[in-house]
């Protein structure tokens, strides 16, 4: 835990929060925490956050977040209470601001993922699919994505995704999901030409340091400089949703 989240604790507890500034604190303290992984803090400061400003989405969409990487990494029995109470914290998230890409995305996640005994299930999926489409057509392309990997359709979601890219072609995050994509199935060559590409957009993005990282160590080829990519990615100025440090670490254990 940092300094200043200490600093703001010992505030905190000295008086009982009322004012959006204090929910603005704590959210802050909640995403602090987040990036260092302690997400048992990161579920209080976000709880908290929402006790004060229960209209806030985004408070909302940090708890179902929160909730979800917690239940990671606790027992299955907690666990259970956990992913449900993420499916809850993200769905209150979009019924409080529709528009939100990031809310409906996540949700969108859940649903795709988690087991129908806490919530989730892909049946649910295509409305959230389609007031994307509604929003962004490229992200409603990539959620069609989606629902086609979900069932295997390893074709019909690769089409989509470079639909999506076709609609915003300079964007990075386009370039780098297809390329990811392409990667997993094997197709290093298209995926190599692709990150090369968002190289010339955003070299120095911690998005295309992680993904061209990760797709060099799990293709095993040219080990140094995914090294160098994952190290480069855990200097850069990473958002707290960015992968975990953690999950770099175990890449760059399969270096050895």
């Amino acid at each position: 835990m940092s300094a200043s989240a200490l600093v703001l604790a010992a505030v905190l507890a000295l008086r009982l929060p009322a004012a959006a500034e204090d929910a603005e604190k704590l959210f802050s303290a909640g995403q602090q925490a987040y990036a260092a992984e302690d997400y048992e803090r990161a579920v209080s400061w976000f709880e908290q956050a929402v006790q004060i400003q229960p209209s806030v989405s985004l408070y909302h969409l940090w708890l179902g977040r929160a909730c979800g990487r917690r239940a990671e990494r606790v027992f299955f029995t907690r666990a259970i209470g956990l992913a449900k109470r993420t499916g809850a914290a993200f769905q209150k998230a979009v019924e409080l601001d529709g528009s939100s890409i990031e809310a409906l995305n996540d949700l969108l996640d859940f649903y795709l993922q988690a087991p129908g005994m806490v919530g989730g299930g892909e049946e649910k999926a295509p409305p959230l699919a389609a007031r994307l489409a509604r929003l962004s057509p490229a992200e409603g392309h990539r959620a069609q994505s989606l629902m086609l990997a979900n069932k295997k359709d390893w074709a019909g979601a690769e089409a989509e995704l470079r639909r999506a890219l076709d609609i915003e072609p300079s964007k990075p995050g386009r370039l780098l999901e297809l390329a990811s994509f392409l990667s997993e199935r094997g197709r290093a060559a298209e995926a190599d030409a692709l990150f090369d590409r968002a190289a010339g957009l955003a070299p120095d993005s911690p998005e295309y340091l992680f993904a061209r990282g990760r797709h060099l160590v799990e293709s095993k080829r040219n080990p140094e400089t995914a090294r160098q990519l994952l190290e480069q990615y855990l200097q850069s100025p990473r958002r707290p949703d960015d992968p975990p440090p953690s999950q770099v670490k175990a890449l760059l254990k399969k270096l050895g």
